[in-house]
């Protein structure tokens, strides 16, 4: 699959709007459907950090910037049928695990009710929209085992993250089952999408491997690593991407057949613990340490989770096109580059046409 020949034909001079474009997932996807030639409106909290990937690459310049809270369900409503996109990707959220044990009643209330919220003004749309809910691997209760989860195993959640996600999942269930069902309501799709661990030049978030990584490379720290054994589905943040949007384009030729959940992760024997993800991220960089400190009382996190994404392949035709080992050659790369003074939207557009042509 060349995701750009796909890809443009779908999104080219369409309206696009984009929760969470601040976001380091979001500031990629702004990105690709800037190249795609999409009009774009981006619904989103300011960026946190003034290096965030989204400043970086001027992402104010790449679309109509709405800086808004997505629990305000009037200025959402207006801002939707206003606009009337042909596609939403709702990717707005609270996405840290160790946050939500901080911030739980926000977690559940940005996670949850902002989804609501949206699906609720996608109602009201009297044109054709096809809407991608983003979500995460982690909405599965998570027998921690060898085993890959599909689609239709049972949602769960132990940390208030993973449960307001899985909650998000049963409210979007929800509108498509009751609102979006009969012959006259089929013109709005409502896929959600859900992808493992994604890494990428840009992100800048807290308690995240490769932030953790980048930032200790750049102090000549030693990178505290917290889980070594802890294994993931490592990918760059183009696979998943890439699936997003191969799903909203199924969706708009069809909003019946692919108005499912769908998985999107690397294939099941492509795995890497955290402590394999630092070694090659420290070899790729050239220079680098780490250790592992004794830590105590520290909030439950998953130590083994994997998707199966067989259906995502034969149905969607969709594959990874970046093992583990290239992904992280690639984000490391990307901040290398920028550190050596490359432009970050020119390095930024440059990986997503590469990896188009792979």
């Amino acid at each position: 699959m060349n995701p750009t020949a796909v890809f443009q034909n779908s999104y080219r001079e369409k309206k696009v709007l984009l929760t969470g474009h601040t976001g380091f997932k979001g500031s990629w996807m702004l990105a690709w459907l800037h190249q795609l030639g999409a009009e774009v409106k981006g619904y989103a909290l300011a960026p946190e950090n003034p290096n965030d990937l989204f400043s970086l690459i001027n992402g104010n310049e790449l679309c109509e910037s709405v800086i808004a809270d997505i629990r305000d369900k009037e200025r959402l409503t207006e801002e939707i049928l206003s606009f009337k996109p042909d596609f939403i990707f709702h990717f707005a959220a609270q996405p840290l695990v160790r946050r939500s044990y901080e911030q739980p009643l926000y977690t559940f209330e940005v996670n949850i009710l902002g989804t609501a919220n949206l699906l609720d003004a996608v109602r009201q749309l009297d044109n054709n929209c096809a809407v991608v809910i983003i979500t995460t691997d982690k909405v599965y209760e998570n027998i921690e085992q060898h085993y890959a989860y599909k689609e239709e195993d049972k949602l769960g959640g132990h940390d208030p993250y993973s449960a307001s996600k899985a909650a998000a999942e049963i409210v979007a269930n929800s509108y498509r089952d009751s609102f979006f069902k009969h012959a006259e309501q089929k013109k709005i799709g409502i896929a959600t999408a859900r992808a493992g661990n994604v890494i990428g030049g840009g992100d800048r978030s807290k308690d995240r491997i490769i932030p953790d990584i980048i930032r200790g490379l750049e102090n000549n720290e030693s990178i505290l690593v917290r889980n070594p054994a802890a294994v993931r589905p490592w990918q760059h943040v183009l696979e998943p991407l890439s699936g997003y949007l191969l799903i909203g384009s199924k969706l708009k030729e069809n909003t019946v057949t692919y108005s499912e959940a769908w998985n999107i992760g690397p294939e099941t024997e492509d795995i890497l613990t955290v402590k394999q993800v630092v070694e090659k991220a420290i070899s790729t960089y050239g220079k680098g340490e780490y250790h592992t400190p004794q830590l105590t009382n520290q909030p439950h996190e998953a130590v083994l989770l994997q998707l199966d994404i067989d259906k995502t392949k034969q149905r969607l035709s969709w594959q990874p096109l970046l093992n583990s080992s290239l992904a992280i050659e690639w984000t490391i790369q990307w901040y290398k580059q920028v550190m050596n003074g490359a432009n970050p939207f020119e390095f930024t557009n440059r990986q997503i046409k590469q990896y188009s042509q792979l």
